[in-house]
């Protein structure tokens, strides 16, 4: 996935603490079996300190514990997208659309939309919102031969999918009159410039919005907007699930966490020193 800012995920549980060095040395005398339930008693020092380190089957329980956790955390802190994805009406609902808006051809009497949101993933975004009547949003624009009347709802998300420091337009809507082989993109052009493209055709502001940043990615803990459907997002090409990071200006904490790699290291050294024990055992 990738348009992030990924909290940093916490560290996993840390390996068992190894044997003190003096401890080792001064294992000379037999430790009681009731000190030892889990093993049997023994009379050398190598037999006593085999009897101390942690049966293989442990190891295992803890490597299941450590995946669990970082399953976990990588699912509340998963990455999301601030982008404009693209919609079409379907008679009383809004359905994700088959096609970018630079190949879809609507025809007279269509209603099409675009929400400025983050979403996690196409089930995640959200759908816009308003009045998507066709009769209320271009009864007044008279058809005329050779040119079609498109419905446009334009909705700009709200404050808290906004970037840092810019605050979204009202939601509107616009007749977009255009000529009959027009496309969707020509459409909104005609209504609510200026629009902004990144150089993978990404759609990155409407009348200007936002000003900065195109797809960037972002953490999230939580879901951010209950009104949800799948969609599409806006690229003029062809819709997909939430982009890339395309940012203008990259985005932010991109990649995974150093957590995740500490995560890994850990559970690698346990399941060396599992294997490690194995081994002692049969030798």
């Amino acid at each position: 996935m990738g348009p992030t800012s990924v909290d940093a995920w916490p560290l996993s549980p840390s390996a068992p603490s190894a044997m003190p060095a003096g401890a080792v040395r001064s294992a000379a005398l037999p430790l009681p079996s009731a000190a030892l339930p889990w093993s049997a008693p023994s009379t050398d020092a190598r037999s006593s300190v085999s009897a101390l380190a942690p049966r293989p089957r442990g190891v295992l329980l803890l490597l299941c514990g450590v995946l669990l956790v970082l399953g976990s955390v990588g699912q509340a802190h998963a990455a999301a997208y601030r982008y404009w994805s693209f919609w079409e009406r379907d008679g009383s609902a809004w359905a994700y659309a088959t096609q970018g808006p630079s190949t879809a051809r609507p025809s007279d009497g269509d209603v099409q939309g675009f929400r400025f949101a983050v979403s996690r993933d196409s089930a995640d975004a959200a759908r816009p919102r308003g009045a998507a009547d066709f009769a209320a949003i271009c009864g007044g624009t008279a058809a005329r031969d050779g040119e079609k009347r498109v419905a446009l709802v334009i909705d700009f998300g709200t404050a808290a999918d906004a970037p840092a420091g810019e605050t979204p337009p009202a939601a509107r809507t616009a007749c977009a009159r255009v000529p009959d082989d027009a496309t969707t993109a020509e459409a909104l052009a005609s209504v609510a410039k200026p629009l902004r493209y990144d150089t993978n055709a990404l759609l990155c502001a409407i009348v200007g919005y936002p000003g900065k940043g195109c797809g960037e990615a972002v953490a999230v803990d939580g879901g951010t907007d209950t009104d949800t459907e799948p969609t599409a997002d806006a690229r003029t090409d062809a819709p997909s699930s939430p982009p890339a990071a395309t940012s203008d200006e990259g985005a932010e904490g991109e990649g995974p966490s150093v957590g995740l790699f500490v995560g890994v290291g850990v559970v690698a050294a346990l399941g060396a020193a599992a294997v490690w024990q194995a081994r002692r055992r049969r030798g």
